[in-house]
């Protein structure tokens, strides 16, 4: 049964999207996006079987090459829980988004249903594909789709956008490519099990070490961590809503799993590596998370406020890989699928704004949203999981974070994780405040955007936009101790396919308070910034004081790629120079 089920996740929208390329111009216009639900739908399907099936990682080789004589030359794909869990979350944020936006693509026909059809077939492969090489080719997938999806509107800002989206993940293609190269000069295999085993060889390499530098800085752009995060934000803020649910609820989730995957699967086996990857990864988490919530909170726009959101737990998740241990990479896995359920409604939310309130300044929305309060119910639910509520499935990775931190004596990754989501929740709660309820004061505030007037197609109604993103937190809210019970449970056969240990139980969280604690603090920095014209004028003026402290900040996400592609070089000399200095 295996056997047939594993490649389907990848062959099933391949074969969609050629058929909806040759055919759609012959059918109705809503069946293209009818077509693309169901594949989504039965993909998820397909995950759900082989999650239920794989008690031990399952290898499935194309064409029947298996491994002869100890030389590897096919390509497999190695099927276990935490690979068919990811690509649940995948199918199910794709299904969710083809809802939300049917109608939304009318003047392209099925063009839109066949990019995001090649999207989620390239995460799929890449999820599942246990060959290195294989890995770049569902990378530059993702890439091409994600350029060609970010450029929708050919209008200045979303080519502007997506230029800085291509030519920083290009660059990271590029290293990848040169890595692959160097590892396969050296090992002379491509395979994960078969990499593994020749860099056991080469201890201490610098070879295998230049590799993993180009391979691991590669997905760490994709994933957008410091300082290579410039790109998202203004990605975030010119795609289509529909495809801002894709590219912050999954596509830079999947490089942390990816950087995960390589690590343990194949690069562990060089001892030397460990250490130095464990302080440059507990830095660069730190950095994305602090960095990313500050800015959060300082965006009116709200997708780019979202988009700074993401780069705040995706510092969050960067530190559970970080601690390189078995209950930090369940904590992350567990924290990743939360986020990205969650991450995926308020990005139908801020959709939401677009179609029926014709923009995204939050200041310019002031009191616009009142006429549609259950999309408020929804934006207030998704900003307070942000923050930490003690619900769902992200507060059951923050309990596993919280407790694999404390068992490997970084306890202070907590202090982490509590400023992070509570200045990304708190600004989230910030908006819905003041779009769904006219909170907040009027005086001496900007009248227009910083940002040009966007709009979106204002003809789908509510409960068609809202019905998925509702689906979403429901799934975010009830699915936390099933998830979190499977991720440990899939955790050794991820770590180590070829000598899974058994299962064992994770200790309790040593700080049971800090969701409760962080989610206050969201809902303080909430009510301070509704209600500053309130507060003792000797009290605003420190605050002033203190956030013209992080206008450097602020201007060092200028928009220009030369810039960013500066800072992408720091991050890679940095990089590279640890690993050399050892």
């Amino acid at each position: 049964m295996m056997s047939i089920l594993a490649p389907l996740p990848v062959v099933l929208p391949l074969s969609i999207a050629a058929l909806l390329l040759i055919f759609a111009h012959l059918w109705p216009a809503r069946v293209p996006d009818a077509i693309a639900t169901l594949t989504a739908l039965a993909t998820a399907a397909i995950c759900v079987l082989m999650l239920q099936r794989v008690a031990t990682p399952f290898t499935y080789w194309f064409g029947g090459w298996q491994p002869a004589n100890g030389l590897t030359l096919g390509i497999d794909f190695v099927i276990d829980r935490f690979g068919a869990g990811f690509g649940l979350l995948v199918s199910i944020l794709f299904a969710a988004t083809f809802v939300f936006a049917w109608g939304y693509f009318e003047s392209v026909r099925a063009h839109f249903h066949v990019l995001m059809l090649l999207f989620m077939a390239g995460m799929l492969g890449f999820s599942l594909t246990h060959d290195l090489f294989n890995m770049f080719v569902w990378f530059e997938v993702m890439g091409v789709a994600g350029f060609a999806l970010t450029g929708y509107r050919l209008e200045a800002s979303a080519l502007e956008g997506g230029l800085n989206f291509t030519v920083m993940n290009g660059i990271g293609g590029y290293l990848m490519l040169c890595g692959i190269g160097l590892i396969y000069a050296r090992a002379g295999a491509l395979d994960f099990t078969a990499l593994s085993r020749a860099i056991a060889v080469h201890q201490g390499d610098p070879v295998v070490a230049a590799a993993f530098c180009l391979v691991v800085t590669a997905l760490l752009i994709k994933a957008a961590v410091v300082p290579f995060q410039f790109w998202l934000s203004d990605a975030h803020a010119v795609a289509p809503s529909p495809v801002s649910v894709i590219f912050s609820g999954s596509m830079v989730s999947i490089a942390i799993y990816g950087i995960a995957r390589l690590y343990w699967q194949v690069f562990s086996a060089d001892a030397a590596i460990a250490p130095i990857f464990h302080r440059l990864l507990l830095a660069a988490g730190t950095a994305s998370t602090l960095v990313g919530g500050i800015m959060c909170a300082r965006q009116r726009h709200v997708k780019r406020l979202l988009a700074f959101s993401t780069i705040s737990h995706v510092g969050i998740m960067i530190l559970g890989v970080a601690l390189l241990s078995a209950d930090g990479t369940a904590a992350m896995m567990t924290y990743l699928i939360g986020h990205g359920l969650v991450k995926g409604a308020l990005f139908m939310t801020a959709g939401i704004l677009l179609a029926l309130c014709g923009g995204i300044d939050e200041i310019g929305l002031r009191g616009h949203g009142k006429s549609i309060w259950p999309a408020g119910l929804a934006m207030t639910t998704g900003g307070l999981l942000l923050a930490g509520a003690p619900v769902g499935i992200m507060d059951a990775g923050t309990h596993m974070l919280d407790a694999a931190a404390s068992r490997a004596g970084e306890a202070w990754v907590i202090a982490v994780l509590f400023f992070g989501s509570a200045l990304t929740g708190g600004a989230m709660l910030r908006v819905t405040g003041r779009v769904f309820l006219g909170l907040g004061p009027m005086q001496g505030e900007e009248t227009h955007a910083p940002t040009e007037q966007e709009d979106e197609r204002s003809s789908r109604p509510l409960w068609l936009m809202l019905a998925p993103c509702c689906g979403l937190l429901l799934l975010a809210v009830a699915g936390g101790e099933t998830i979190s019970h499977v991720m440990n449970q899939a955790v050794p056969a991820f770590i180590n396919p070829a000598q899974p240990a058994p299962s064992q139980a994770f200790p309790k969280a040593p700080h049971p308070l800090v969701p409760w604690l962080a989610t206050s603090l969201a809902l303080a920095i909430a009510a301070w910034d509704l209600s500053r014209q309130y507060m003792p004028r000797r009290l605003r003026r420190s605050a002033d004081t203190l956030m013209r402290t992080f206008r450097p900040l602020e201007a060092a996400h200028s928009g220009l790629i030369g810039d960013y592609v500066g800072w992408l070089v720091l991050g890679l000399g940095i990089f590279a120079a640890a690993l050399a200095l050892g």
